[in-house]
């Protein structure tokens, strides 16, 4: 039988003396199937102990019965989120490499009603790394209330592998530290420029409006239909930018500049026309830059509308001390584990399948056992 607390058996154990009454290493697992499961919180978690005891009691020992959805709450208020964040990434890092693809996107994400008018903490931000390709959570730092989320993006990325991969990240994140870190971790980046970064977007459009004839250019067009549109979308590259290095020497490791222009044309309606200017530390084909541009942009569809339509992210109101970052980790836990499951289905539909059917929860956490 499958042991699912093994799993957290390297995550410390904050409480003292009566407060670790429960096993902290079955409370994680009973706290992990009951997200999987669709719960919602810490009530959840105890009520899906009590409704699930004699399914639990077959890997469990339970010495004293369910914990109380106030054990779970200060558990996960105490608890600090680097035990469950190694427990995410050992095993995203694994699923990942099997899985393929080599975009990893970093964007942020709050939790709107994790906010705490009493002691005036403002909601919950991170910044979370995205493989595309595989659409699972690498990892994800907090990003301090007093800062603007730019320093979490290098201290995120010395947590992960992106050792042979491209990190892409959006205008804000677009910072001479990212660049630095994202190289020095053995990876390149695909980052979008704009207004944070004025001089240099003007000084990209530029050159990619109206390129030197000796420029060395390359443009790759795809159409795609859906959704009741035709979107047309241009990748543009240029591999000549000695001049932008000379301009720009604080910007390490430049090795081409391209833009993405998009025309949408929905029916019935006016086209829109988008440019996005993006800087690069690796000479990519056009193909192979608008692919990495279009799977920057999954994690909006592929993460961020997941969590908060099918796991309800959004209207979680767990407030206190480390409680929503802890349940934030268990979220995109449960999300990767769901994600790597072979069968055909949506989220929604696995997350009812797992509460519904004991074999199939089983079968989600099956491969992080055998992984980890």
């Amino acid at each position: 039988m499958l042991d699912v607390s093994l799993l957290f058996q390297e995550v410390e154990d904050p409480r003292r003396s009566n407060a670790t009454r429960h096993d902290l290493h079955e409370m994680l697992a009973i706290a992990l199937l009951s997200t999987l499961c669709g719960g919602e919180g810490c009530v959840d978690m105890e009520l899906f102990g009590r409704a699930k005891e004699a399914f639990l009691r077959r890997f469990m020992r339970l010495e004293h019965g369910i914990p109380s959805h106030d054990a779970f709450s200060n558990l996960f208020r105490m608890l600090d989120p680097d035990g469950l964040h190694d427990v995410l990434r050992r095993l995203a890092s694994g699923w990942a490499g099997e899985l393929g693809g080599d975009v990893v996107a970093v964007d942020g994400k709050a939790l709107r009603r994790s906010f705490d008018d009493a002691s005036k903490r403002s909601p919950l931000h991170l910044v979370q790394a995205f493989a595309a390709d595989a659409k699972l959570v690498l990892g994800q730092v907090e990003v301090d209330g007093k800062s603007n989320g730019i320093p979490a993006v290098p201290e995120l990325v010395k947590l992960l592998d992106v050792a042979g991969r491209l990190v892409t990240a959006d205008t804000m994140h677009a910072q001479h530290e990212t660049a630095r870190a994202v190289l020095a971790a053995g990876g390149d980046y695909v980052l979008a420029v704009k207004g944070n970064q004025e001089t240099l977007r003007d000084d990209v459009a530029l050159y990619l409006d109206e390129p030197p004839a000796t420029a060395e250019t390359e443009s790759h067009q795809e159409v795609g239909k859906g959704h009741g549109r035709v979107e047309e979308r241009t990748a543009s590259v240029c591999r000549d930018v000695q001049w932008l290095r000379d301009r720009h020497p604080d910007w390490p490791g430049l090795a081409a500049i391209g833009k993405v222009e998009a025309v949408r044309m929905p029916k019935g309606r006016a086209e829109t026309r988008e440019t996005r200017c993006h800087v690069m530390s690796a000479a990519l084909s056009a193909e192979r830059f608008g692919r990495a541009v279009r799977s920057h942009w999954s994690i909006e569809n592929s993460l961020h509308w997941v969590l908060d339509v099918a796991m309800n992210e959004d209207g979680q109101r767990n407030r206190k001390k480390n409680g929503p970052h802890n349940l934030a980790l268990l979220r995109r836990m449960a999300l990767n584990l769901a994600r790597v499951e072979s069968s055909k289905g949506s989220m929604r539909g696995k997350l009812k399948r797992a509460g519904w059917q004991d074999d199939f929860l089983l079968d989600l956490v099956r491969a992080a056992a055998q992984l980890d």
